[in-house]
Protein backbone atom coordinates (compact mmCIF):
# COMPACT_ATOMS: atom_id res chain seq x y z
CA UNK A 1 0.00 0.00 0.00
CA UNK A 2 2.44 2.43 0.24
CA UNK A 3 3.97 2.00 -2.73
CA UNK A 4 1.03 2.01 -4.57
CA UNK A 5 0.52 6.05 -2.82
CA UNK A 6 4.05 6.37 -3.60
CA UNK A 7 3.60 5.77 -7.33
CA UNK A 8 0.49 8.14 -7.04
CA UNK A 9 2.01 11.06 -5.30
CA UNK A 10 4.99 10.66 -8.11
CA UNK A 11 2.13 11.30 -11.02
CA UNK A 12 0.84 13.87 -8.93
CA UNK A 13 3.96 15.81 -8.65
CA UNK A 14 4.82 15.56 -11.68
CA UNK A 15 1.75 16.78 -12.75
CA UNK A 16 2.11 20.46 -11.14
CA UNK A 17 5.60 20.46 -10.89
CA UNK A 18 5.94 21.23 -14.51
CA UNK A 19 3.12 24.12 -14.17
CA UNK A 20 5.75 26.94 -15.24
CA UNK A 21 6.19 25.44 -18.67
CA UNK A 22 2.91 27.37 -19.80
CA UNK A 23 2.81 30.16 -22.59
CA UNK A 24 1.75 32.88 -20.96
CA UNK A 25 -0.28 33.68 -24.13
CA UNK A 26 -3.34 32.28 -25.31
CA UNK A 27 -4.54 32.17 -21.94
CA UNK A 28 -1.21 30.29 -20.85
CA UNK A 29 -1.10 27.50 -23.60
CA UNK A 30 0.76 27.65 -26.78
CA UNK A 31 -1.12 27.17 -30.21
CA UNK A 32 1.30 24.80 -31.58
CA UNK A 33 0.78 22.27 -28.18
CA UNK A 34 -2.95 22.03 -29.74
CA UNK A 35 -2.20 19.13 -31.74
CA UNK A 36 -3.42 15.99 -31.39
CA UNK A 37 -0.60 13.48 -29.62
CA UNK A 38 0.25 10.54 -30.65
CA UNK A 39 -0.37 8.24 -28.07
CA UNK A 40 -1.76 10.23 -24.72
CA UNK A 41 -3.04 6.66 -23.05
CA UNK A 42 -0.23 4.18 -21.47
CA UNK A 43 -3.04 1.33 -22.02
CA UNK A 44 -6.20 2.82 -24.37
CA UNK A 45 -5.09 2.95 -28.23
CA UNK A 46 -6.33 5.83 -29.92
CA UNK A 47 -7.03 6.26 -33.81
CA UNK A 48 -4.95 8.94 -36.01
CA UNK A 49 -6.42 11.66 -38.35
CA UNK A 50 -4.42 13.95 -41.74
CA UNK A 51 -4.02 16.46 -38.90
CA UNK A 52 -1.55 14.03 -37.11
CA UNK A 53 2.45 13.02 -37.90
CA UNK A 54 2.11 10.48 -39.98
CA UNK A 55 3.86 7.74 -38.28
CA UNK A 56 5.61 7.46 -34.64
CA UNK A 57 7.85 4.36 -32.68
CA UNK A 58 7.40 4.20 -29.34
CA UNK A 59 9.17 1.86 -26.49
CA UNK A 60 6.72 0.79 -23.31
CA UNK A 61 8.17 -0.82 -20.44
CA UNK A 62 5.60 -2.14 -17.44
CA UNK A 63 5.95 -4.06 -14.12
CA UNK A 64 4.29 -5.81 -11.87
CA UNK A 65 4.40 -6.27 -8.27
CA UNK A 66 3.53 -8.85 -6.23
CA UNK A 67 2.46 -10.88 -8.81
CA UNK A 68 2.75 -14.81 -9.58
CA UNK A 69 2.67 -16.10 -13.46
CA UNK A 70 5.06 -14.61 -16.20
CA UNK A 71 3.91 -11.21 -16.89
CA UNK A 72 6.48 -10.47 -19.28
CA UNK A 73 8.84 -12.99 -17.11
CA UNK A 74 9.74 -11.94 -13.65
CA UNK A 75 7.32 -9.14 -13.61
CA UNK A 76 8.43 -7.03 -16.42
CA UNK A 77 7.36 -6.47 -19.86
CA UNK A 78 8.75 -4.65 -22.54
CA UNK A 79 7.41 -3.59 -26.00
CA UNK A 80 8.31 -2.36 -29.46
CA UNK A 81 5.26 -0.30 -31.17
CA UNK A 82 4.95 1.54 -34.18
CA UNK A 83 1.84 3.27 -35.22
CA UNK A 84 1.07 5.32 -38.54
CA UNK A 85 -1.70 6.92 -40.61
CA UNK A 86 -2.48 5.22 -43.75
CA UNK A 87 -4.36 7.54 -45.34
CA UNK A 88 -8.88 7.47 -46.16
CA UNK A 89 -9.30 7.21 -42.18
CA UNK A 90 -6.85 4.23 -41.69
CA UNK A 91 -4.32 3.71 -38.90
CA UNK A 92 -2.21 0.74 -38.48
CA UNK A 93 -1.18 -0.43 -34.75
CA UNK A 94 2.04 -2.87 -34.96
CA UNK A 95 3.69 -4.37 -31.58
CA UNK A 96 5.99 -6.49 -30.62
CA UNK A 97 6.62 -8.17 -27.44
CA UNK A 98 9.64 -9.43 -25.75
CA UNK A 99 10.30 -11.95 -22.71
CA UNK A 100 12.98 -13.84 -20.99
CA UNK A 101 11.81 -16.84 -18.79
CA UNK A 102 15.15 -18.83 -18.60
CA UNK A 103 18.17 -17.43 -19.04
CA UNK A 104 19.86 -16.74 -22.63
CA UNK A 105 16.26 -17.96 -23.80
CA UNK A 106 13.98 -15.11 -25.38
CA UNK A 107 10.11 -15.57 -26.19
CA UNK A 108 8.35 -12.80 -28.50
CA UNK A 109 4.95 -12.00 -29.34
CA UNK A 110 3.55 -9.82 -32.28
CA UNK A 111 0.35 -7.94 -32.41
CA UNK A 112 -0.93 -6.37 -35.48
CA UNK A 113 -4.28 -4.15 -36.45
CA UNK A 114 -5.54 -1.90 -39.05
CA UNK A 115 -8.78 0.67 -37.80
CA UNK A 116 -10.44 2.80 -39.61
CA UNK A 117 -12.68 5.93 -38.60
CA UNK A 118 -16.01 5.36 -39.90
CA UNK A 119 -17.42 8.53 -37.79
CA UNK A 120 -15.17 11.22 -37.82
CA UNK A 121 -11.59 10.98 -38.23
CA UNK A 122 -11.01 13.96 -40.57
CA UNK A 123 -9.98 16.19 -37.90
CA UNK A 124 -8.22 16.12 -34.39
CA UNK A 125 -10.73 17.70 -32.31
CA UNK A 126 -14.60 15.78 -32.03
CA UNK A 127 -15.84 12.66 -32.15
CA UNK A 128 -14.28 9.87 -34.24
CA UNK A 129 -15.62 5.65 -33.70
CA UNK A 130 -13.19 3.64 -35.61
CA UNK A 131 -13.62 0.03 -36.22
CA UNK A 132 -10.75 -2.46 -37.62
CA UNK A 133 -9.60 -5.89 -37.16
CA UNK A 134 -5.79 -7.45 -36.86
CA UNK A 135 -4.25 -10.62 -35.58
CA UNK A 136 -1.55 -11.56 -32.99
CA UNK A 137 0.46 -14.65 -32.24
CA UNK A 138 1.36 -14.73 -27.94
CA UNK A 139 4.23 -16.36 -25.91
CA UNK A 140 3.02 -19.42 -26.84
CA UNK A 141 2.63 -19.71 -30.61
CA UNK A 142 -0.98 -19.31 -30.08
CA UNK A 143 -2.48 -17.16 -33.04
CA UNK A 144 -5.63 -14.98 -32.40
CA UNK A 145 -7.70 -13.46 -34.54
CA UNK A 146 -9.04 -9.86 -33.38
CA UNK A 147 -11.90 -6.96 -34.09
CA UNK A 148 -11.34 -3.47 -32.21
CA UNK A 149 -14.08 -0.42 -31.85
CA UNK A 150 -12.47 2.65 -30.61
CA UNK A 151 -14.40 5.71 -29.55
CA UNK A 152 -12.93 8.85 -28.30
CA UNK A 153 -14.09 12.70 -28.27
CA UNK A 154 -10.90 15.10 -27.83
CA UNK A 155 -10.87 18.83 -27.25
CA UNK A 156 -7.90 21.22 -26.91
CA UNK A 157 -8.11 21.14 -23.16
CA UNK A 158 -8.92 17.51 -22.47
CA UNK A 159 -9.50 14.10 -23.71
CA UNK A 160 -12.24 10.54 -23.40
CA UNK A 161 -11.27 7.44 -25.23
CA UNK A 162 -12.65 4.00 -24.48
CA UNK A 163 -11.61 0.52 -26.22
CA UNK A 164 -13.02 -2.53 -26.68
CA UNK A 165 -11.31 -6.02 -27.99
CA UNK A 166 -12.61 -8.45 -28.76
CA UNK A 167 -9.94 -12.01 -29.84
CA UNK A 168 -10.69 -15.50 -30.83
CA UNK A 169 -7.91 -17.63 -29.98
CA UNK A 170 -7.04 -20.43 -32.02
CA UNK A 171 -6.35 -23.39 -29.86
CA UNK A 172 -8.75 -26.28 -27.87
CA UNK A 173 -7.55 -24.73 -24.54
CA UNK A 174 -8.68 -20.85 -24.66
CA UNK A 175 -12.57 -18.93 -24.80
CA UNK A 176 -14.27 -19.06 -27.74
CA UNK A 177 -14.01 -14.97 -27.52
CA UNK A 178 -11.71 -12.67 -25.11
CA UNK A 179 -13.07 -9.33 -24.51
CA UNK A 180 -10.80 -6.38 -22.98
CA UNK A 181 -12.15 -2.92 -22.66
CA UNK A 182 -10.08 0.04 -21.44
CA UNK A 183 -11.12 3.69 -20.69
CA UNK A 184 -9.21 6.76 -20.19
CA UNK A 185 -9.79 10.29 -19.52
CA UNK A 186 -7.26 13.20 -19.50
CA UNK A 187 -7.43 16.90 -19.06
CA UNK A 188 -4.94 19.27 -19.89
CA UNK A 189 -2.81 21.18 -16.30
CA UNK A 190 -0.09 22.46 -18.99
CA UNK A 191 0.87 23.99 -21.88
CA UNK A 192 2.62 19.99 -22.68
CA UNK A 193 0.79 18.08 -19.78
CA UNK A 194 -2.32 15.63 -19.42
CA UNK A 195 -3.58 14.16 -16.30
CA UNK A 196 -6.31 12.14 -15.27
CA UNK A 197 -7.76 8.73 -15.05
CA UNK A 198 -6.89 5.39 -16.86
CA UNK A 199 -9.22 2.09 -15.95
CA UNK A 200 -8.49 -1.66 -17.88
CA UNK A 201 -11.03 -4.39 -17.78
CA UNK A 202 -9.27 -7.87 -19.57
CA UNK A 203 -11.36 -11.43 -19.76
CA UNK A 204 -14.39 -9.75 -18.96
CA UNK A 205 -16.16 -12.72 -20.47
CA UNK A 206 -15.19 -14.11 -16.45
CA UNK A 207 -18.28 -12.64 -15.50
CA UNK A 208 -20.51 -15.03 -17.44
CA UNK A 209 -18.06 -18.28 -17.84
CA UNK A 210 -17.06 -19.68 -14.92
CA UNK A 211 -14.02 -21.64 -16.72
CA UNK A 212 -12.57 -18.78 -18.10
CA UNK A 213 -9.10 -19.35 -19.43
CA UNK A 214 -7.36 -16.66 -18.31
CA UNK A 215 -7.80 -17.38 -14.78
CA UNK A 216 -10.80 -14.71 -14.21
CA UNK A 217 -12.13 -11.25 -14.86
CA UNK A 218 -9.12 -8.61 -14.32
CA UNK A 219 -9.41 -4.93 -13.19
CA UNK A 220 -7.07 -2.26 -13.02
CA UNK A 221 -8.16 1.84 -12.06
CA UNK A 222 -5.15 4.16 -11.49
CA UNK A 223 -4.26 7.91 -12.42
CA UNK A 224 -2.20 8.27 -16.13
CA UNK A 225 -0.65 11.39 -17.73
CA UNK A 226 0.91 12.13 -20.81
CA UNK A 227 3.83 14.85 -21.64
CA UNK A 228 4.46 16.42 -25.04
CA UNK A 229 7.36 18.83 -24.87
CA UNK A 230 7.21 21.39 -27.55
CA UNK A 231 9.02 21.32 -30.92
CA UNK A 232 10.29 17.77 -29.69
CA UNK A 233 9.98 14.48 -30.90
CA UNK A 234 9.73 12.48 -27.75
CA UNK A 235 6.25 12.75 -25.94
CA UNK A 236 5.92 10.05 -22.29
CA UNK A 237 3.10 8.57 -21.03
CA UNK A 238 2.56 6.79 -17.90
CA UNK A 239 -0.05 5.27 -15.90
CA UNK A 240 -0.81 2.31 -13.86
CA UNK A 241 -2.45 1.55 -10.59
CA UNK A 242 -3.85 -1.55 -8.04
CA UNK A 243 -5.16 -4.80 -10.31
CA UNK A 244 -7.57 -6.88 -8.57
CA UNK A 245 -9.91 -9.98 -9.83
CA UNK A 246 -13.38 -9.22 -10.17
CA UNK A 247 -13.92 -13.42 -10.54
CA UNK A 248 -11.96 -16.34 -9.96
CA UNK A 249 -11.49 -19.37 -12.45
CA UNK A 250 -9.12 -22.16 -12.25
CA UNK A 251 -8.09 -22.40 -15.88
CA UNK A 252 -4.74 -20.15 -16.58
CA UNK A 253 -2.58 -19.29 -19.61
CA UNK A 254 -0.39 -17.08 -18.42
CA UNK A 255 1.54 -16.57 -22.30
CA UNK A 256 -1.92 -14.83 -23.46
CA UNK A 257 -1.12 -11.58 -24.61
CA UNK A 258 -2.55 -9.48 -22.14
CA UNK A 259 -1.65 -5.62 -20.40
CA UNK A 260 -2.19 -6.56 -16.51
CA UNK A 261 -0.55 -9.35 -14.46
CA UNK A 262 -2.30 -12.27 -13.76
CA UNK A 263 -2.70 -11.89 -10.47
CA UNK A 264 -3.42 -8.89 -8.04
CA UNK A 265 -0.78 -6.58 -7.07
CA UNK A 266 0.24 -2.95 -8.30
CA UNK A 267 1.55 -2.41 -11.99
CA UNK A 268 2.99 0.26 -13.81
CA UNK A 269 3.34 1.03 -17.66
CA UNK A 270 5.68 3.82 -19.38
CA UNK A 271 5.88 4.55 -22.64
CA UNK A 272 8.38 6.98 -24.60
CA UNK A 273 6.77 8.09 -28.69
CA UNK A 274 8.91 9.23 -30.75
CA UNK A 275 7.59 10.98 -33.90
CA UNK A 276 9.36 9.69 -36.93
CA UNK A 277 8.62 12.96 -38.66
CA UNK A 278 8.44 17.07 -37.45
CA UNK A 279 5.83 19.48 -37.96
CA UNK A 280 6.78 22.08 -39.90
Amino acid sequence: MKKELLFISLLLSLSFGTIKAQNPENGGFSVYQFQNTIAPFAFSATTLTAQDLPWSLAYAGSYGQQVSGSFGYNGIEQQIAIKGYLGNRFTMMAYAGLGFPKGDIVNSAQQIEVIRNFLGGKKSNGWRLGIGLGVNRDYSNVFSALSRVIASYEQPRWKLVGNVLFEKAFAKDRDDIDVITSLGFQYRVTAALYAGLEAVGEDLEGFWDEDEAEGGARIMVGPTVNLVPNNSRFSFSLSGGPVMYATRSDESNPEAIRELPFDNGLTIRARVIYKLSQKQ
